[in-house]
C-alpha cells in the first residue's frame, strides 16, 4: 500500500515531501474507506501478468467492533498487493510530520508485512506501482517466523533506503492495532502502537543517514615489519606415533551384504535408497491473505493523530476483541468435534515459522539491509 503526492517535485530535504508549506494542524490526508474510497485509490497491475496480482476486498473482517466500520483486506493466498492513493503538496521542514493507519492480520501471518510507503518526488505511474517503486518512508509492521517481529522502518535520503537499527516489537495477535511514526523538526522520531509510546530518539543515531563521524586515514600504511599472523605452530609440538595411520573413514559395522550376493557378477555391493517419507518436495514461503488496512492519517499534529485514533480503533477494540474471542471458542468446539486436527495444524505452522526464519536468515546475510523492505511478497 502507498500513497503519494499530487506533484512531480523532487525532494528538497530530509523528509520533506514537497515544497508548499502548511498550516499548523492540518491534516494532508485522510482515509476511513467509506463509500467512494474506490475513486480516490488506484489498484496496481503489477504482477497481472504473471496472474500473481491479489485482489482487495472492502470489508470489516471476520471478527469486528462495527460491521459498517471497513477497510480493505488481502483476499488470495500466494499473491502479491500494491493500491495507492495521491496527497496534495505539503512541506514538513521545519514541522512535525504524523504517519499514522491501523493494521489487522486476520490470518494469525507467518511470514509477511503490512506496510504504508509515502512515495515521494517525481511521476509515479500507479498503475505500475511495486516492490521497486522509490519512495521517501516504509513503516508498519514485519513478521516472519519467530525471530522477526518488529516495526519496519525505512527512511529514503539521496536515493538510499535506510534501515531503522532499532528493534521496535511489533504486536503480533490476530486483532487490529494502530501504527504511528512521528518525526520533528529538531531529528528526533517517535514509534507509537496502539497511542503508546515504544521507541523514541534521534534519527541521527537510529539511522545511518549521516556521513560516519570517524573514517579510516586514506593516508595511514602498514608497517614493513607488521605481523598479520595472530598464531605460529607450536615449536614444542609432536605429531603422536601412529596418528597417520588412522583412517578418515571406516566400514560401517551395521551395514550387511545379502548372502547371496556376488561381487563378480553383481559388482560392488552399495546400500540401496528409498523415498523419504519425510519430504514434502521444495520449501515454499507461505502468505497468507487477511491483512486489513483503514484508518490511514497523515498530519503534523500529533495530538490530532492520537484523538483520529481513539474515535476510530480505540471505540471499537473492546467490542473486536469479544468477536475475536467467541470466533475462537467456536472454532475450539469446531476442532474438537473434528477429533483435534487443529493440533497438526499448530505444528506445521511452527515448522514453518522455523523455516521462515532460516530463509530470513539467508536472505538477509545475501542482500543486506538496503534491500530488506523487499522480502515479503505482501505490501
Amino acid at each position: 500500500m502507498a500513497i503519494r503526492k499530487g506533484s512531480s517535485y523532487a525532494v528538497a530535504a530530509l523528509l520533506a515531501l514537497a515544497s508548499v508549506a502548511a498550516v499548523a494542524g492540518e491534516v494532508f490526508f485522510q482515509e476511513k474507506f467509506e463509500d467512494g474510497w474506490e475513486s480516490r485509490w488506484v489498484k496496481s497491475e503489477w504482477k497481472k501478468d504473471e496472474n500473481m496480482a491479489g485482489e482487495w476486498n472492502h470489508t470489516s473482517g471476520k471478527w469486528n467492533g462495527d460491521a459498517e466500520d471497513k477497510g480493505i483486506q488481502t483476499s488470495e493466498d500466494y499473491r502479491f498487493y500494491a493500491i495507492s492513493a495521491e496527497y496534495p503538496e505539503f512541506s514538513n521542514k521545519d514541522k512535525t510530520l504524523v504517519l499514522q493507519f491501523s493494521v489487522k492480520h486476520e490470518q494469525k501471518l507467518d511470514c509477511g508485512g503490512g506496510y504504508v510507503k509515502l512515495l515521494g518526488g517525481g511521476d509515479v505511474d500507479q498503475k505500475k506501482f511495486g516492490g521497486d517503486t522509490s519512495y521517501s518512508i516504509m513503516f508498519g509492521p514485519d513478521i516472519c517466523g519467530y525471530s522477526t517481529k518488529k516495526v519496519h522502518t525505512i527512511l529514503t535520503k539521496d536515493g538510499k533506503n535506510h534501515l531503522i537499527k532499532k528493534d521496535v516489537p511489533c504486536e503480533t495477535d490476530q486483532l487490529t492495532h494502530v501504527y504511528t511514526l512521528i518525526i520533528r523538526p529538531d531529528a528526533t522520531y517517535s514509534i507509537l502502537i496502539d497511542n503508546e509510546d515504544k521507541q523514541t530518539g534521534s534519527i541521527y543515531e537510529h539511522w545511518d543517514i549521516l556521513p560516519p563521524k570517524k573514517i579510516k586515514d586514506p593516508e595511514a600504511k602498514k608497517p614493513e615489519d607488521w605481523d598479520d599472523k595472530e598464531y605460529i605452530p607450536d615449536p614444542e609440538d609432536k605429531k603422536p606415533e601412529g596418528y597417520d595411520d588412522i583412517p578418515k573413514e571406516i566400514p560401517d559395522p551395521d551395514a550387511k551384504k545379502p548372502e547371496d550376493w556376488d561381487d563378480e557378477e553383481d559388482g560392488e555391493w552399495t546400500a540401496p535408497t528409498i523415498p523419504n517419507p519425510e519430504y514434502k518436495g521444495p520449501w515454499k514461503q507461505k502468505v497468507k491473505s487477511g491483512t486489513l488496512f483503514d484508518n490511514i492519517i497523515i498530519t503534523d499534529d500529533p495530538a490530532l493523530a492520537k484523538t483520529f485514533a481513539e474515535e476510530t480503533w480505540g471505540k471499537h477494540k473492546e467490542a473486536e476483541k469479544a468477536a475475536f474471542d467467541e470466533a475462537e471458542k467456536k472454532k475450539e468446539e469446531e476442532d474438537a468435534a473434528k477429533g483435534g486436527d487443529d493440533e497438526d495444524d499448530d505444528l506445521e505452522d511452527e515448522e514453518d515459522d522455523e523455516k521462515a526464519d532460516e530463509d530470513k536468515a539467508d536472505s538477509d546475510a545475501e542482500d543486506g539491509k538496503d534491500s530488506d523492505d523487499e522480502k515479503h511478497d505482501e505490501l
